[in-house]
């Protein structure tokens, strides 16, 4: 004890034992609060690639699966709908995609690996809505030039077969192309590329 009554071990163990309290009340404040920038369970899934089987796809058949909170669409285009597409090009605004977004791997005619199996996101390239699949050849609705493709009810945009977007419609470009790739001959994963990781 020094002289004027002080212990200085007694407050040297006070001091460290005060910082490690304060220490311990710091972390246990600012972890939760950097958990919650976490992203949650749901978030994380709606950005995760999704396996889809496509064996059960007839041909003119169309499904939609869910990625990034946006429809993807995955169809089956028959012989017929393949010999149409390169028939439409001078009707197209960009029927090279050369202003679209798609992987490599799909900047191609059929905008696709295989060329009967065609996968794009589900969203009007104008406004965001959602197109309409449209098969029939020449309805009453769309006219005698119609060859089958997706058209959007919200402005009237339309799409061949391909997702690439017709001339004088207020879409600006092709529909979008999600990565993708094959892991069997029946089975594709959206959401990757050749084994990377979703952009």
């Amino acid at each position: 004890m020094t002289s004027e009554g002080v212990d200085i071990d007694k407050r040297r163990f006070l001091t460290q034992a005060a910082v490690v309290i304060g220490a311990i009340g710091t972390g246990a404040v600012t972890l939760p609060f950097i958990s919650s920038m976490k992203p949650s369970a749901k978030a994380e899934a709606l950005g995760a690639p999704v396996e889809v089987d496509i064996s059960k796809i007839e041909p003119g058949q169309l499904i939609r699966v869910l990625w990034r909170g946006n429809p993807v669409w995955i169809l089956h285009r028959t012989p017929n709908n393949l010999a149409i597409l390169p028939t439409l090009d001078n009707q197209l605004r960009d029927p090279r995609s050369k202003e679209s977004d798609q992987p490599k791997a799909m900047a191609n005619e059929f905008r696709s690996i295989k060329p009967e199996i065609f996968v794009a996101i589900g969203v009007c390239t104008h406004l965001g809505c959602s197109p309409v699949y449209r098969p029939e050849i020449a309805p009453a609705d769309l006219g005698p030039d119609w060859k089958g493709g997706f058209f959007c009810p919200c402005h009237g945009s339309r799409f061949d077969l391909a997702g690439r977007v017709y001339k004088a419609v207020p879409a600006p470009t092709n529909l979008e192309i999600p990565p993708y790739h094959y892991i069997s001959d029946t089975r594709i994963v959206i959401g990757m590329s050749g084994g990377e990781e979703s952009r």
